[in-house]
């Protein structure tokens, strides 16, 4: 299963409007912090076991996309958090979890 970056408000608009076709699944992502790389391990390895196909999965790097990663924030009225995983179902937040709560094991219970 792949997974998309998105480095743009309009893209990340496009996924909100999708959201209410389709599940869509955040990672925000800090290209600095150690956290933040484990849990993208976590998030690709629940993408290469069975991920739930019914969803759009892609990631936001929160410091080179700040603006994105602020306009998520925003929308959603989640705090900005990294490493955070967000489920967006009808252009809202459905589930959210942070920092090591972002385990393969947590998502595939939530998504699965």
């Amino acid at each position: 299963m792949n997974w998309n970056e998105i480095t743009t408000i309009q893209e990340w608009n496009e996924m909100m409007q999708k959201s209410s076709e389709r599940g869509q699944v955040i990672l925000k992502h800090s290209t600095t912090c150690p956290v933040s790389s484990n849990a993208l391990q976590e998030f690709e390895q629940y993408l290469k076991d069975k991920p739930n196909e019914n969803l759009d999965y892609v990631m936001v790097k929160v410091i080179e996309s700040r603006p994105v990663s602020n306009q998520i924030a925003e929308d959603l009225n989640v705090k900005h958090e990294s490493p955070q995983v967000i489920y967006v179902k009808d252009k809202s937040k459905y589930w959210a979890a942070s920092h090591w709560s972002v385990t393969k094991a947590h998502m595939s219970a939530v998504l699965d």
